[in-house]
């Protein structure tokens, strides 16, 4: 592999510099069918500002002040990585019926966000056919992934030679494709074995030559951070290790983090690794009496006092979910839009809790379909479902449509709040609850197979 192929992003920094004519950033946008009354903006893990959707679903906002850098900007459940310089004036526009493909970006600054779209969603569409070259043998399977990587690379050779970009946009729009491609060798190696690859292909692992491990720019990019997670993955496992069994344990995620400390010195990225590598080791519930042993590890590696908060926080939660404890109590709403408190809405029944997004309504008539046979088998339940969002008309026009019984719906009324204490981090999750409110299965999948056995040893 030539020197240079994977990174010119590490080397080929140039002179060029913005054309902006105007200081500050302005930025707006309108959301189509929007899912939530607002749109939030984040950088560094950290909400900056709230915009509110008018009557015609815009915002806008213009910043004086507003740093360079990459940020986040979310219309719940729905987020994407924003390139911001001083001097732009960003105006996006997208459907959440199919967020990420109707996403698109004018105005000055419109030209690097729009690359980071084009690569995301070239990224995706390569998803089906590269989960099929798995079985291929290493050195083959590198083949197909330089292949792709020449093609994105000469398509940001000619969309650099069309546009101004600063320097800093060069390393971000070219690890934007880099570091994927890098990532998903990185995952090949973990499901084959990195012994075993070695002895087909002994330059496999050449390409990290030219990788930054400690990349000050990107310390917050998704793609950066996925990559150097897989990459801590597969440096953690110990000989004759395999990953799938090592990465359940927390003496795994404790080796994870004693190489975040030795080997990244940038403060930011050491800090949102080991933020990320605690996150996945507490919502590994089954681990639950280790997670001291991790915390007390992760305080001395991270040096962030926020994230000690945000992960000791997510430690009490998770205390407060335990079988035989109360269900936390939170704010719903039903289909009337009424408020009310989780504590009488849930109590009376024994109560199994499903949830939903607005956003992904194949996933909820599924998951009534799969409700119906839980009724059928085990019918001393209540199957309640939580919607993600506060309700809006549509979702009433689809209840009544598909003739779901809408006193057993309910929605958050503030989602942050609700999915903290319930720590709600997948659409699958099931909770299981006795007449009293009283947890009896906390961190159920509602579609596993086991589910069905909680609901056995549970059956009223």
């Amino acid at each position: 592999m030539k020197k240079g192929f994977y990174i010119g992003l590490l080397f080929c920094i140039c002179s060029c510099s913005s054309n902006s004519t105007r200081d500050g950033v302005f930025l707006g946008g309108q959301i189509i069918n929007p899912s939530s009354e607002k749109v939030s903006l984040y950088k560094n893990n950290k909400l900056l500002d709230t915009l509110v959707l008018d009557d015609k679903n815009r915002f806008s906002r213009s910043y004086d002040s507003l740093k360079y850098g990459i940020y986040k900007f979310e219309h719940f459940p729905e987020s994407q990585n924003l390139i911001l310089e001083n001097g732009d004036s960003l105006w996006f526009r997208t459907n959440t019926t199919d967020f990420d493909s109707s996403l698109v970006f004018s105005g000055r600054g419109s030209a690097k966000n729009n690359f980071l779209m084009e690569v995301y969603l070239s990224l995706q569409r390569e998803t089906s056919f590269l989960s099929s070259q798995y079985a291929q043998n290493s050195f083959k399977f590198g083949k197909v992934i330089d292949s792709l990587l020449e093609e994105k690379k000469r398509n940001w050779i000619r969309f650099d030679s069309l546009n101004q970009l600063t320097p800093r946009a060069k390393i971000i729009s070219q690890a934007a494709y880099v570091y994927p491609y890098a990532n998903r060798k990185e995952r090949y190696a973990l499901i084959r074995g990195k012994e075993q690859i070695k002895e087909q292909d002994s330059s496999y692992f050449n390409f990290r030559k030219y990788l930054n491990y400690g990349e000050r720019e990107l310390a917050f990019f998704d793609p950066y951070i996925t990559y150097m997670l897989n990459f801590l993955n597969q440096e953690a496992l110990l000989a004759g290790e395999s990953f799938f069994q090592a990465k359940n344990s927390t003496d795994f995620n404790i080796r994870r983090l004693a190489i975040i400390d030795n080997l990244v010195a940038t403060e930011d990225l050491r800090n949102n690794l080991a933020r990320s590598v605690a996150y996945e080791e507490l919502i590994n519930f089954k681990n639950f009496k280790e997670h001291d042993r991790f915390l007390k590890y992760f305080i001395t590696v991270n040096t962030s006092p926020e994230y000690v908060i945000e992960i000791m926080s997510l430690q009490a939660s998770l205390q407060k979910m335990q079988i035989n404890k109360e269900l936390p109590e939170i704010t719903l709403e039903d289909t009337t839009f009424q408020k009310k408190s989780s504590l009488s809405a849930l109590n009376g029944k024994p109560t199994v809790l499903y949830f939903w997004s607005q956003t992904q309504m194949n996933h909820y008539k599924k998951t009534q379909d799969r409700v119906k046979r839980y009724e059928e088998e085990f019918p001393g339940f209540r199957y309640v479902g939580i919607c993600i969002q506060p309700y809006n008309k549509l979702v009433q026009d689809y209840q009544k449509v598909m003739e779901i019984d809408t006193s057993n719906q309910y929605a958050f009324v503030d989602f942050e709040d609700a999915s903290k204490k319930w720590v709600l981090t997948l659409l699958n999750k099931g909770i299981v609850i006795d007449e009293n409110g009283i947890i009896l299965e906390g961190f159920g999948n509602f579609y596993a197979p086991n589910f069905k056995e909680i609901l056995q040893k549970n059956n009223p």
